[in-house]
């Protein structure tokens, strides 16, 4: 080898060694991480923000930490209990979660193959079962109702471990939840129990609004009658009361002339069905001449 390709080769390796110290100089870190310095193994508190991040080449490493929303699904069956002591599992219960990116230099550093044990499958099956003893055997298996109740759970048992505002529990789906089948029977029973009772409820219920209802028209119809009956009887009241001042002495004199049909009251002697007036007129006289009458001559009438 002669000199000049000693010192080409020399040149080339200076050049390499100078462009793996810059690479290892720098990281970038993306959009959605945090960056947690290592050096020589201990783990700097503060986390590096989204960007270039400068390191020292061969002693600094920086690790990425995924503080977008992710998710995590928990294979297999689950089995726990209801208030009732009733046996129930779930399946295929998907959890999304974040983490905080002001923790993460502190979650790598104390928290060992984080990503596998944050949510590892023991602690998410303790938080199910916990929730599910909260609810009775109907309550248990709804989705709106358990869910919810899971998330609180696991979101109370991971601030217990790892501390508040560490990760999030963002949403936990349940895919499945039942019981055994003969259980399953009974539950099938007491819903059937539970829609024939408020069925007989609402039919109740219906009922009493309909004879509400009848009472009212009976009422309301009696209330009329009787204002009917009141307005009557004013109207009668007061058309009496226009007679009795129309009827002046006068007036019942004329129209006792008017319909007297001449002849004059008689009554029976009760004896031999001979008459006599009520009103002797034996005095009265048209002229001078006192005119007679006998009770033979009177029409016998009283019968």
């Amino acid at each position: 080898m002669t000199k000049k390709t000693a010192k080409i080769i020399g040149i080339i390796a200076i050049i390499l060694f100078v462009l793996v110290v810059a690479i290892n100089s720098f990281k970038i870190i993306p959009t959605g991480y945090t960056g947690v310095r290592s050096r020589f193994g201990q783990i700097s508190s503060n986390a590096i923000a989204p960007g270039i991040a400068l390191k020292i080449p061969f002693v600094d490493n920086i690790i990425l930490v995924n503080n977008k929303q992710q998710e995590i699904t928990i294979e297999g069956q689950i089995w726990g209990e209801t208030s009732e002591r009733a046996a129930l599992y779930y399946e295929g219960i998907n959890i999304t979660y974040q983490i905080n990116p002001a923790r993460s230099s502190w979650l790598v550093a104390n928290v060992t193959n984080y990503e596998r044990n944050i949510l590892s499958s023991s602690f998410v099956a303790s938080a199910v079962k916990t929730a599910a003893k909260q609810y009775n055997s109907i309550d248990a298996t709804n989705r709106g109702i358990i869910e919810p109740a899971i998330t609180q759970t696991l979101q109370t048992s991971i601030n217990e471990k790892y501390g508040e505002d560490t990760i999030t529990i963002i949403k936990v789906v349940v895919n499945n939840a039942d019981y055994e089948d003969s259980y399953n029977m009974v539950i099938a029973e007491q819903q059937a129990a539970q829609i024939q009772y408020q069925t007989q409820q609402i039919e109740n219920q219906r009922a009493i609004e309909q004879a509400e209802a009848q009472a009212t028209v009976t009422r309301t119809t009696a209330q009329a009658q009787a204002d009917a009956m009141i307005i009557a009887a004013e109207a009668e009241a007061e058309a009496n009361a226009i007679r009795e001042e129309s009827l002046t002495p006068t007036i019942i004199q004329y129209e006792t002339i008017t319909r007297w049909d001449g002849r004059l009251p008689i009554l029976g002697n009760g004896s031999d069905n001979s008459v006599i007036p009520m009103i002797d007129v034996s005095s009265l006289t048209a002229d001078t001449q006192t005119v007679n009458v006998t009770p033979a001559e009177v029409p016998s009438e009283a019968n």
